[in-house]
């Protein structure tokens, strides 16, 4: 019998193919440029594929050229196998002025498996941290991850399943990422992603691949920002502005499951609990 998960990816995915094909086959020149560690990048499937590589003398990332006031950005992403402790691969948008706003994954690498890491900065303020298990082996075969972002909720997906939700409530309080953003990439290392464990580097290189250049995104450096808002751009219609039936009994499927940990929940760092946390499920 088909699972939750099972059954939203087909239906999900039924929809957003069309959008995904003209993700797919795009090289990587047309919207992205390398950020840094250029001679730790190799081009792959007429640049359609991205490798970014680790070692003890540097990272790698890129970023897109541009940056965007709404969107639904994806990535397909393969992870490094081996002990990838303090090991750090992300995907995420960032905004493009001095007032921080990103949504990220970032994936924490270990000796046994990676967790799936996500936050939420807006106006300078994170701290809002999810983190889960993976139901599968993120290293052994590309895996798509999508953020959702519009004026009604930011969603992010794994595989056509909502993982996350942080909707718009800026009339209670809480922020909401308004600043254009840049889409970026990259493997580096950090001590926090592995609470001071060092490096393996005998495990050195590591490679981590990206696939799925096209971007759904609204320009934002000559728009006026409503403009990233119009209902003509098909991640802001009336469909992506909450989850559908199935979609959320994938969600909370999901979150019941792989939920590791929820900032929400942390009473010693928050006794009280965020305004979003009430509103966000």
């Amino acid at each position: 019998m088909s699972s939750p998960m099972d059954y939203c990816l087909m239906v999900f995915f039924a929809v957003l193919v069309v959008h995904a094909n003209a993700a797919w086959g795009v090289p990587f020149e047309q919207n992205y440029l390398v950020e840094y560690g250029s001679d730790h990048i190799q081009y792959f499937e007429g640049h359609t594929e991205v490798q970014l590589t680790l070692d003890q003398t540097s990272g790698s990332g890129f970023g897109s050229k541009g940056g965007y006031g709404s969107g639904f950005f994806q990535m397909r992403i393969k992870l490094p196998d081996k002990d990838t402790t303090r090991i750090l691969a992300t995907f995420y948008i960032i905004s493009v002025t001095s007032i921080h706003d990103e949504i990220d994954f970032e994936f924490l690498g270990g000796n046994e498996s990676f967790i799936l890491h996500t936050n939420v900065f807006t106006n300078g303020v994170g701290g809002r941290e999810q983190q889960f298990s993976f139901w599968f082996d993120p290293t052994a075969d590309f895996h798509t991850y999508k953020i959702l972002w519009n004026d009604h909720q930011i969603v992010l997906f794994v595989d056509e399943i909502p993982i996350r939700v942080f909707k718009n409530i800026t009339y209670s309080g809480v922020g909401y990422p308004t600043q254009p953003m840049r889409v970026e990439g990259t493997i580096w290392s950090e001590d926090w992603a592995s609470n001071g464990k060092p490096v393996n580097w005998s495990s050195a290189p590591f490679r981590a691949n990206y696939q799925w250049f096209g971007i759904d995104g609204c320009q934002a450096q000559t728009l006026n920002p409503q403009q990233c808002h119009s209902p003509d751009l098909f991640w802001n219609g009336q469909k992506f502005w909450d989850l559908d039936a199935n979609q959320r009994k994938a969600y909370e499927n999901v979150r019941n499951k792989f939920l590791m940990y929820d900032y929400c929940l942390d009473r010693a760092r928050y006794p009280n609990v965020p305004p979003e946390c009430q509103l966000n499920g």
